[in-house]
């Protein structure tokens, strides 16, 4: 017989699962600085204070003046799948607080090192507690207290491997305030403070308003690049299924990335790429070609209706009747459009009729498609590029490329003779020696700007025109420490910008090829765009930056073109390193061989 093999499965220790759970639970210290906020929030806190060292890696203290725990509370709260907000299995479909799973403490406890101080009385002794590693190191009385003040220090010290992942303090920084800012805008009763190092970089009040709505804007104007010049549009309907309420941006103010929309429900940040594009349907017929809206809006459903108990984050949601939602929202938005901007609701209105040959349609592309595509790098191109790209820009004689410094050769008799058009003012065709080629005018312009940008941070040659007046703009707290982080490699493309304070940048120079007037939008879009790239495609450092450059400032689908600027796109397309794919990797052009049209003529 065989001898038997002894047991292998064992019982993991608390304190392993716990490590284990804390990789789901706390991926960075934007995740500790969450959940404790979230905490203090559902203890009903209207002032809240995030105290950071080192972007959080060697102290994030958070301090609220909320109701505060027991020493029994305070204890127990450390332990796994501790919680206050459910008691049985029904209470997961009558959700109401941002936590409920009793997981995080005990996954932040197991990879660092904990104080608590917390108590109920301003005038009572309150309880303080240490935890190292997830172990009670020391527990006693402290000075009276009302609500929690909780410190978390030297983040994943006994995990080696996860604290050599994070990134440079000024990301780790800036996902922070990314999530203070999502938090504040939530709970506009509520004031918040962010200090760095003893620097304020987020400071807003709370309660200084009865009307809800006035809370609301103020805090959009504080936390955001908003203006209340801008006509924010006020939502606000109800149904005995879904109430939506929030603010829209005029149209006329909309950007070209979507770096600020904001969608809750039941007071919880979430990502939802099909009620989003409620709004974006919505929008559909007043919105400028390639820009996307600002937004802020709350929706609130009965419990019963939404399942949040989806990710380990709760970033993500479901509805039990998405259609619903997706279609009550639109029409809530277009209707508060309507209203605001006076324009007739078209949604109604016959289709057109007649033949359309939608080329663009086959191009378009969800961005989650190129996350598996191969990025493309590429030498620094030479030197003309940058002034044929401005001729291209302003409509002037396009310069040509010395013979010597070409790398790839045009396909041969490419727009021989003049014979080059333009379709839907999006593609440009030519004839070539073996047929046709139709070339995708943004994509190639962006390929072309990607390789100039490239070229610019690779050498610092980047050309700047300097301001007569130089322009004061301010930022909010998460895009000062993104741009702060990425000035030295502005600088190389030909920006000249001065920090002045938390959220001030004095803008002297711009990169020259920028039209004057345009130095505030460029350098918000830029942030903007790096952003979508940085959340979407993992993108970070000089490709995103160059990417980014190149999104915003290629030439777009539907702007017409003479004859003279769709020569120079095709002239400088084909100098490029790799003039067959656009930056993320979609096709700036595709053949048809003479053959391939006598195939499809051929009727025989």
């Amino acid at each position: 017989m065989d001898e038997e093999v002894g047991n292998i499965i064992q019982v993991m220790s608390i304190s392993l699962a716990n490590k284990i759970a804390a990789g789901e639970v706390v991926q960075r210290p934007a995740s500790v600085v969450k959940e404790l906020v979230e905490n203090a929030l559902d203890a009903g806190a209207d002032e809240i204070v995030v105290n950071l060292l080192e972007a959080g890696s060697i102290l994030i203290q958070v301090v609220d003046n909320g109701c505060g725990m027991t020493s029994a509370d305070a204890k127990v709260c450390f332990t796994r799948h501790a919680t206050s907000k459910i008691r049985s299995v029904e209470d997961l479909e009558n959700i109401h607080t941002l936590g409920f799973r009793g997981e995080a403490l005990a996954s932040i406890a197991s990879v660092s090192q904990v104080e608590l101080q917390t108590g109920q009385s301003s005038t009572q002794p309150g309880f303080r507690l240490r935890i190292d590693g997830g172990e009670f190191v020391e527990e006693g009385p402290s000075a009276p207290i009302r609500g929690s003040s909780i410190s978390i220090r030297n983040l994943f010290y006994n995990v080696p491997a996860r604290r050599n992942f994070l990134k440079r303090p000024q990301t780790e920084l800036k996902h922070i305030l990314d999530m203070i800012q999502v938090l504040a805008l939530s709970h506009p009763e509520v004031g918040f403070r962010v200090d760095q190092d003893k620097n304020t970089l987020i400071e807003v009040r709370g309660g200084f308003s009865t009307d809800p709505w006035e809370q609301l804007k103020e805090r959009v104007v504080e936390l955001t690049s908003t203006s209340r010049d801008h006509s924010l549009i006020e939502v606000d309907e109800a149904t005995s299924y879904l109430s939506v309420r929030g603010l829209l941006e005029a149209p006329n103010h909309a950007r070209r990335t979507r770096g600020l929309q904001f969608l809750f429900v039941n007071g919880r940040f979430v990502r939802h790429r099909y009620i989003e594009h409620a709004v974006l349907s919505a929008f559909e017929y007043v919105l400028p070609e390639g820009s996307y809206p600002f937004f802020v809006l709350f929706l609130d459903i009965d419990p019963r209706h939404v399942d949040v108990n989806v990710h380990p984050a709760k970033s993500e949601v479901k509805f039990d009747d998405e259609r619903g939602v997706y279609g009550m929202l639109r029409a809530v938005v277009r209707r508060a459009l309507g209203m605001a901007l006076k324009t007739p609701d078209i949604s109604v209105s016959k289709p057109l009729l007649g033949m359309d040959l939608d080329l663009n349609h086959s191009f378009e592309k969800d961005p989650q498609d190129f996350r598996n595509r191969p990025s493309y790098s590429s030498e620094p191109s030479p030197s003309w590029i940058a002034d044929a790209t401005h001729a291209l820009l302003r409509g002037a004689v396009t310069v040509a490329a010395p013979h010597s410094e070409m790398k790839v050769g045009r396909p041969g008799g490419v727009g021989e003779e003049g014979l080059l058009w333009q379709l839907h003012d999006t593609y440009i065709l030519t004839q070539i020696r073996s047929g046709l080629v139709i070339i995708d005018q943004q994509a190639a312009h962006e390929r072309i700007l990607f390789e100039q940008a490239s070229a610019c941070l690779e050498e610092g040659f980047g050309l700047s025109q300097q301001l007569l007046f130089p322009r004061k703009m301010e930022l909010s707290a998460s895009d000062f420490a993104l741009l702060q982080d990425l000035i030295p490699d502005l600088k190389r493309l030909g920006f000249d910008v001065e920090l002045q304070s938390s959220s001030t940048v004095i803008i002297k120079g711009v990169p020259a090829d920028i039209a004057t007037g345009d130095e505030r939008s460029v350098l918000d879009e830029i942030i903007d765009q790096y952003r979508l790239f940085e959340r979407v495609e993992k993108l970070s450092g000089r490709e995103n930056l160059a990417r980014s450059m190149a999104r915003r400032g290629a030439v777009r689908a539907g702007n017409k073109l003479s004859p003279k600027e769709m020569r120079g796109l095709i002239d400088q397309l084909f100098e490029c390193q790799l003039p067959y794919a656009s930056p993320d990797g979609r096709p700036t052009m595709i053949t048809l061989s003479g053959e391939e049209l006598r195939e499809r003529f051929d009727k025989r």
